[in-house]
């Protein structure tokens, strides 16, 4: 028979103290949807195609794939535990932190954790490529800690994405710097992308004491403003390389402005179409920008 401090009562103290296994998945499932899983998965399958358009190597490209998705997860991770009290007093049960599925130390130490491994990773790929993505990682912090409520809400973004062409052309052999149009463009997709991803979230943002650009432009700008950085990007991705539009340039050109101003317009009648609009116009800038690649200049 076993004494209280025999192998029976360890196995019983073991067994209370560890968490069920569902528990610890639960928990792994929480931190990774706190780390904005679609985001970051969408900019790291970007990066990886402009790095495969670029002829970047099999190898070479893994790693600039590897240090934007941990720039983007320390983004991520970093959003949604500075984040978490105002989340959990707006009742936004989605958030992982706010409704307690995980702990706010635990998203913070993740944060610092993905922070880490980007800077290893981001000079590997060279000291200019490392030099920009860490600036541009930089910049996405100071939105999460100080810049999403002011006037410039938008130059984190704009940083970022026009920084992300800049990285993979910094990679490759000789370093060269991309053409000065694809940097644009990628800077104005960047715009875009802030006016729509705040713009779900204007007005609970409002009585947080939030305003940023899209705040203090209202739903209604913020909506009419949303396609003019789209277009924009599809004239400099157009008319920016030499010489003459390709047809397929042109074809791009025609049709975004009349596509975009349909959107504002029926609107009025249907309250999804400015979104339907202005989504169609990023899917052929996207387009555009992979098939052109990291020109360089």
């Amino acid at each position: 028979m076993d004494t209280p401090d025999g192998p029976a009562t360890a196995v019983a103290v073991a067994r209370t103290a560890a968490p069920p296994p569902r528990r610890v998945a639960g928990r792994a499932l929480a931190l990774v949807l706190a780390g904005h899983p679609g985001p970051v998965l969408a900019v790291t399958v970007l990066t990886a195609a402009l790095a495969a358009g670029s002829g970047l190597g099999g190898a070479r490209c893994l790693l600039v794939c590897a240090a934007v998705l941990a720039g983007q997860l320390s983004v991520g991770w970093c959003n949604d535990a500075h984040d978490a009290g105002r989340d959990a007093a707006a009742g936004r049960r989605g958030k992982p932190v706010a409704a307690g599925a995980v702990r706010r130390g635990e998203v913070w130490a993740a944060a610092f954790a993905a922070l880490a491994l980007c800077v290893p990773l981001s000079l590997a790929c060279g000291p200019a490529a490392g030099a920009v993505h860490l600036a541009a990682v930089g910049a996405a912090w100071l939105y999460n800690l100080r810049l999403k409520a002011t006037a410039l809400s938008w130059l984190p973004y704009v940083a970022g994405f026009g920084a992300l062409p800049a990285v993979v052309a910094l990679s490759l052999p000789g370093r060269p710097w991309p053409a000065w149009w694809v940097v644009t463009a990628g800077a104005l997709l960047g715009t875009a992308a802030h006016l729509g991803d705040t713009l779900p979230d204007i007005e609970e943002d409002g009585k947080a004491a939030i305003r940023g650009l899209p705040h203090r432009l209202g739903a209604t700008g913020t909506r009419l403003l949303l396609p003019v950085p789209l277009a924009a990007a599809t004239a400099v991705l157009v008319l920016g390389p030499a010489g003459p539009p390709d047809p397929w340039g042109a074809c791009a050109l025609a049709l975004v402005l009349p596509t975009a101003v349909a959107g504002l317009a029926l609107g009025r009648f249907w309250r999804k179409a400015a979104f339907a609009g202005t989504v169609a116009v990023a899917a052929v800038d996207l387009s555009l920008l992979l098939v052109r690649g990291t020109a360089i200049a």
